[in-house]
């Protein structure tokens, strides 16, 4: 099964920068007011992708036998994902006012990053170790 990790791993790589650009794409429409959201492919698009990196992610974790709780940095990985979930359904939906639509986005692409760099390093700390 380890055969299979490099092209996982990309896969998993390129849905995660997919579904960020996504995100920002859909976040600067919500922040011009633009009726394009309400188009059904922007609406179900989005799901798909973010399943496919969910079970790509599972394979990866699967195929390596390392998992939240037992590795830290994944642990940090899964935290920062609820954490962008969350700003990312402010700064698209739930923004009382269009200020806290411009924050959340910004903060859930802060938090985006912060993920990659805990990726990339394998470390909880991120971009902070």
């Amino acid at each position: 099964m380890l055969e299979y990790y490099p092209m996982a791993k990309h896969l998993h790589m390129t849905l995660a920068m997919l579904s960020i650009l996504g995100f920002i794409f859909r976040w600067i429409l919500a922040l011009l007011k633009s009726p394009m959201l309400n188009k059904k492919w922007l609406k179900i698009t989005p799901h798909i992708i973010d399943t496919c990196l969910l079970v790509a992610a599972i394979l990866l974790c699967v195929m390596l036998q390392q998992y939240p709780i037992a590795q830290d940095w994944l642990s940090a990985k899964v935290v920062l994902l609820v954490v962008y979930i969350v700003l990312g359904i402010f700064a698209l939906k739930r923004a009382p006012n269009q200020l806290i639509r411009l924050v959340a986005g910004l903060a859930a692409i802060a938090v985006f990053a912060q993920l990659l760099a805990v990726a990339f390093s394998r470390s909880p700390l991120g971009m902070f170790a």
